[in-house]
């Protein structure tokens, strides 16, 4: 097993974690990469959208997962897909539902604990016979899905060896409280923004499927998981939402190799996230003192040093 070190520090000039947030999701550019598109089907009739970069005649593939209301394009993902075809690997980069450049064909959207569409992506993965060796990655909400996926005991592609999950909401109800401090309301604004104008776009192509009404009175994102979240996907309500998928649960099962990382400045997550004690030797949890939420910015590499924490563990673990 690789030797883990908290050993991240900021540039100078990236002292908060304001700025360790929002440089890497708002300015950071990541050049070079070659996207093949491809949609599949899902069970239930739907569709999902997936990016590959394919590093022709690799034996290894990362598949990586965006964060709330992100997509297979944000920056973080194009900087670890980079890290990972730099090794060798292909990887995969795929959209939940609605976060690619169509809305899907169905009512609901996807949700923090969607593990049924994150399998979808796996199987159809493995079952192109392509792979020996693959390593899931998650960012905050894929961090929690990716997690959880690891955890449960369905089965998964014997194909996959390891998992990295960054900045992850371990427990949902309680980074939902976070994200709702004043000081994130720039943060949870655009959020529930962006939630708010999928449930208007979706309503417009199924009419009568949602209440506008309610939608104009949701002020947070804990009272949108309440009304929409939560009922579109079948929960009783936010709680047993947030109770059902936080990946909390599931990190005692886990059953491959995990490297988490959540950086103790980051304003978006729990206490637990930073301090949950497993007994599963197979959980390896990484608190650096700094790094933002999806950041790690550094300027003595290309790649990103959550990107090279990811990359190290993947190797060590295939």
């Amino acid at each position: 097993m690789m030797q883990l070190i908290d050993d991240y520090n900021p540039p100078f000039f990236f002292g908060s974690h304001y700025a360790q947030t929002i440089y890497p999701a708002l300015f950071r550019k990541v050049e070079g990469l070659e996207f093949k598109t491809e949609r599949i089907d899902t069970p239930d009739g739907d569709f999902l959208d997936l990016d590959w970069v394919l590093n022709h005649g690799s034996k290894k593939l990362a598949v990586v997962c965006h964060g709330l209301e992100g997509s297979s394009r944000r920056p973080y993902m194009k900087g670890m897909a980079k890290a990972f075809y730099n090794q060798g690997y292909s990887v995969l980069l795929w959209n939940f539902r609605s976060c690619g450049e169509e809305l899907n064909r169905k009512k609901i959207f996807y949700h923090s604990g969607a593990t049924y569409d994150l399998d979808v992506v796996m199987q159809h993965a493995a079952a192109s016979n392509q792979f020996e060796h693959m390593v899931l990655v998650g960012f905050s909400l894929g961090g929690n899905l990716a997690t959880k996926y690891l955890g449960e005991t369905t089965t998964k592609p014997a194909q996959l060896k390891a998992g990295i999950a960054i900045s992850v909401p371990i427990n949902l109800s309680g980074s939902c409280d976070a994200i709702a401090r004043p000081s994130n309301y720039l943060y949870s604004r655009r959020f529930l923004k962006s939630l708010k104008s999928k449930v208007l776009r979706k309503e417009a192509a199924l009419p009568g499927s949602f209440d506008l009404n309610l939608l104009k009175k949701i002020d947070g994102i804990r009272m949108f998981d309440e009304h929409f979240t939560s009922v579109i996907h079948g929960f009783q309500d936010a709680e047993d939402y947030y109770t059902q998928n936080s990946s909390i649960h599931f990190i005692d099962s886990i059953k491959v190799p995990l490297l988490m990382i959540n950086a103790r400045n980051d304003s978006f997550l729990s206490e637990e996230s930073f301090t949950y004690k497993s007994s599963n030797k197979l959980f390896h949890l990484l608190t650096p003192k700094a790094g933002g939420h999806c950041g790690f910015p550094n300027f003595t590499s290309p790649d990103y040093w959550s990107e090279q924490k990811a990359v190290g563990f993947a190797e060590v673990n295939i």
